[in-house]
């Protein structure tokens, strides 16, 4: 195997290169780095590298949150390794400091002007020296990765530092890291201390990967104004099982929690000689709302999207309060209204929305602006029909899918049209569903009208995005919210204006002090309220954190004026796209500013990392960028990292550095099987799929899903079709599966005439023409007629097995089959296995260097995955389990050769004797 990888890269120099990935934290060691010799972690070589210590400390001061995330590494081997350090963090925070000490040498990241970092970038390329350009996101994490040379027998640390201002959303603040380290490691540590002088009112921590064993071990200490919360398993405590080389650790570490609000003010604190005030009242009456839900039924919403709307938008009516006022609007080329006026939230008003939207189908093109125009003048004449209560929230919530292309589809034209006609009487919040959205125009559109636009990743989840969103703006508390400061005590003040404040959100305004007389701070707040005006004032409070935190007095530093400077520099961003050119080149320049004042890395700068030299010559800078939403929609439009930029550095300084597109998956997946038998991973956080097929012979049993800790396992045998083509070609299917459930004690055959259930030690024979729904105490159960069956197993797995007839008519032939479908399967543990179990904890991969394919309607790649590089196919497969009748068609990465370098092993390894065989 060495002999074979050396060959296929000749001319390579004798160094090996380690990925040590480091995930809020990750570390992980497969194949990745095109034009490289890169050990897999199944190679003996690959333990040269020991990755001795991950370590993850936040600090959070009012709500400011400082994390600091450190890796230790030690090359062990007799040569030189590349080694490289990868971090996930939340995409709403700014890095503020890298640094990489490597033999008592600290070289540090300086933040720059963007361009300026690029110029200075480009000098390496052309110059010859190897550079690297590294970013990508996924939907709540953005990664930030480098790359080091370290000599034989040294040790390298890096260190990452990043800031933010934690958003109150549904009630409660979240910190969430992500750790996937891929090895158990002797130092694991994760440190939380949350201070909140205005009090804590409680704190949860928890982790998706958390045992019964691991649950212990998570230590949380919280008195009236501190938390400290740890998580520090020992090297045996990390491993899947006794003597394994895997760790349990995958996943996310989460901790939630809220402060008390006892006073309507809200909370202000002056420290170090700025303020911030904190405003969230509680016990607050919620205001009514007028809402009119304009939904993009176009062609390009078919399949799963307009499935998922249709439950969506079912669940949003069913919790519309009785006060509300609400209105459906449909559009594709025509505009369709469900009623001509704004309805009352009755129950049978909205029994009867909820019967029309199920039969919401898509057809025809996007005519967006007429929809909006409709929308907004439906609101005005009933406000002045004096239809709707007078203290009352207008808002429209437009859900669309892609461009507008019928009517007035000039994107400029359609923002001036609807920011006329809205004139700041309402609301206006966009979704963008997929990729195909001008997310950037709804983004103007949203806050030209007081409101917000959010993007919909497609996947299996998207329902519950949609109603995740609603539910964050679904009960606004207070309208025209205006905080007031005197106006010779404070300078550079943040937004104190609010169209709305939402039930479970929070206002926060800072700025700096001019005066020295904190005690006669006089705040007043003044908004409108369901029944009356909204209207209190009152002094702000000097926090001392010193006497408060009297052992800690040393940590808190200027938080308060990064916290004034986060929060001013995001204000500026998220408006320098708005108004005329000058005030939008204002802002741009402010920001700017300021970001490199407080080094922090935004859209304006980026940070250079400078490498040291290593026996093949000096090497280029690396450059850590962070991007709008727009720019990562881009990017992952096109199948790249999200950059405008995407290339992996070399360790060969005569080498040309190849710009790639990349595209990497890690995130739990949904895996499938069906067809002739195709097998299709996806991967929703990625918006991304792999596929294989699996070609054996009629009669073979394969084991698709084993999970050692619960005792569930799925065998599938492959059946072939009836009449063999003139060809010789056999086609084969997947004709039954056994199903166990050994905890449960739950049993099933399935196959393509009837269906067998054992459960609590009662049988059930079942035809496919049955039309069955059971509910027991640990399964529910539910047979639809000639199609589908739908499983659920308590804590532990959802799936469903599809029932087809393939019709072949000039043949005058058929062949029915079975697919089996993953809805749900994040309760198993992390030791599941199988054809499809391997996947369902996501896989680690990255897809470099497109190009066309022999046929022109295909596109090549190549993909690092699990150590392996393959060549790999950009193919179509349907999805059947949002529509059985038809599928849905999902673009995959398609893996050759029974998916051979993708799955563990060869496919061999998965047959099995019996159906019901459970002991491998």
């Amino acid at each position: 195997m060495l002999k074979e990888r050396l060959f296929c890269f000749p001319g390579m120099p004798a160094v090996w290169r380690v990925l040590l990935l480091w995930v809020c934290v990750c570390i992980w060691l497969p194949a990745q780095v095109h034009g490289a010799l890169v050990v897999s972690r199944r190679d003996a070589l690959t333990q040269m590298v020991e990755v001795y210590s991950v370590t993850v400390d936040c600090t959070v001061t009012s709500r400011f949150a400082h994390t600091v995330m450190t890796s230790k590494a030690l090359n062990k081997a007799n040569t030189s390794q590349e080694i490289f350090f990868e971090v996930e963090l939340p995409k709403t925070a700014f890095i503020s400091n890298f640094s990489m000490r490597i033999d008592g040498q600290v070289y540090v990241g300086e933040v720059k002007e963007k361009e300026k970092a690029k110029k200075e970038y480009e000098k390496a390329v052309s110059s010859g020296q190897t550079a690297g350009l590294v970013k990508a996101s996924g939907r709540k994490m953005e990664k930030f990765s480098v790359s080091v040379n370290i000599a034989a027998k040294s040790n390298v640390t890096f260190v990452l530092t990043y800031e933010e201002l934690l958003q109150r959303k549904l009630g409660q603040y979240e910190i969430l890291t992500r750790v996937k380290p891929k090895q158990p490691v002797q130092e694991f540590q994760i440190v939380a201390d949350i201070y909140e002088p205005q009090g804590i009112a409680f704190v949860d921590a928890t982790a998706t990967f958390l045992t019964n064993e691991l649950l212990s071990l998570v230590e949380k200490t919280v008195t009236d104004t501190k938390a400290h919360i740890s998580f520090s398993p020992t090297l045996e405590q990390q491993r899947k099982c006794p003597g394994c080389e895997g760790t349990i650790i995958d996943g996310d570490f989460i901790i939630k929690y809220d402060v008390k609000r006892e006073e309507s003010l809200g909370d202000i604190q002056i420290v170090n000689g700025y303020f911030v005030h904190f405003f969230a009242p509680s016990d607050l009456p919620r205001v009514p709302k007028n809402v009119v839900f304009v939904i993009d039924r176009s062609g390009s919403m078919a399949g799963r999207k307009i499935a998922q709307t249709r439950d969506a938008l079912k669940a949003i009516l069913r919790d519309l309060h009785q006060e509300d006022h609400f209105a459906l609007i449909l559009f594709d080329s025509d505009i369709v209204t469900w009623r001509d006026s704004l309805t009352k939230a009755t129950k049978e008003n909205v029994a009867q929305a909820i019967a029309y939207v199920t039969k919401l189908r898509d057809k025809g093109a996007t005519n967006m602006n007429d929809a909006l125009l409709r929308a907004v003048r439906m609101l005005v004449r009933e406000r002045d029909d004096g239809n709707l209560p007078q203290r009352s929230a207008d808002m429209i919530i437009l859900l669309t899918d892609g461009m507008p292309n019928h009517g007035v589809s000039d994107l400029k034209r359609i923002q001036d049209n609807v920011r006329s006609a809205i004139d700041g009487k309402m609301s206006l919040f966009c979704l963008g569903f997929g990729n195909d959205v001008a997310y950037s125009f709804l983004d103007v559109l949203s806050r030209e009208n007081k409101g917000l636009a959010r993007r919909i990743f497609e996947g299996s989840d998207a329902t519950l995005q949609l109603q995740g969103f609603y539910e964050e703006v679904s009960s606004p508390l207070l309208l025209e919210v205006d905080l007031r400061y005197p106006d010779n005590a404070v300078d550079f003040l943040t937004k104190n204006h609010y169209n709305q404040l939402f039930n479970g959100s929070e206002i926060v305004v800072s700025g700096q002090l001019t005066n020295n007389d904190p005690d006669n701070f006089l705040v007043e707040v003044f908004a409108k309220g369901p029944e009356e005006d909204f209207l209190v004032q009152g002094k702000a409070r000097v926090v001392n954190l010193d006497l408060i935190y009297p052992e800690k007095e040393y940590i808190f530093g200027n938080f308060s004026e990064r916290l004034w400077a986060y929060l001013t520099i995001q204000q500026l961003l998220e408006n320098s796209d708005i108004g005329s050119q000058q005030e939008k080149d204002s802002r741009t320049a402010k920001a700017l500013d300021m970001s490199l004042r407080y080094s922090f890395v935004t859209p304006l700068t980026s940070m250079l990392v400078k490498k040291p030299e290593t026996e093949d010559g000096p090497s280029g800078p690396l450059i850590a960028d962070k991007l709008t939403e727009d720019q990562r929609q881009k990017a992952e439009r096109h199948g790249g990292a999200s950059g405008s930029h995407a290339a992996r550095p070399h360790t060969q300084s005569n080498s040309p550095i190849r710009k790639a597109q990349m595209r990497r998956g890690s995130s739990r997946s949904s895996s499938n099987v069906d067809g002739d038998p195709h097998f299709m991973i996806e991967l929703p956080e990625r918006d991304d799929a792999l596929c294989f097929n699996i070609n054996d012979k009629p009669g073979t049993i394969l084991n698709l899903v084993r999970d050692p800790k619960s005792g569930f396992v799925v065998n599938g045998q492959i059946i072939g079709k009836k009449k063999v083509v003139p060809d010789g070609k056999i086609n084969t299917y997947f004709g039954r599966f056994g199903i166990i459930h050994g905890k449960l004690g739950v049993r099933l055959e399935v196959n393509t005439q009837d269906i067998s259930v054992f459960y609590d030690g009662k049988q059930l024979n079942l035809l496919w023409s049955d039309a069955v729904s059971i509910k027991e105490t640990n399964m529910d159960l539910s047979l639809t007629k000639n199609c589908s069956l739908t499983v659920t197993l308590r804590h532990s797995i959802q799936f469903e097995v599809i029932r087809h007839t393939k019709v072949w008519k000039r043949r005058r032939d058929h062949q029915d089959y079975l697919g089996f479908y993953t809805l749900d399967s994040h309760h198993l543990s992390a030791s599941v296995h199988g054809l499809l179990g391997q996947f369902y904890h996501g896989v680690e991969f990255e897809v470099t260097d497109l190009r066309p394919g022999p046929h022109l309607e295909n596109v090549d790649a190549t993909m690092y995955v699990k150590g392996q590089t393959l060549n790999v196919t950009r193919h179509w497969q349907k999805d059947f389990s949002s529509r059985v009748k038809d599928g849905e068609s999902i673009p995959c990465w398609f893996i050759n050769n029974d998916g051979a370098g993708l799955i563990d092993g060869r496919a061999s390894d998965y047959t099995v004797s019996g159906l019901f065989k459970t002991v491998f």
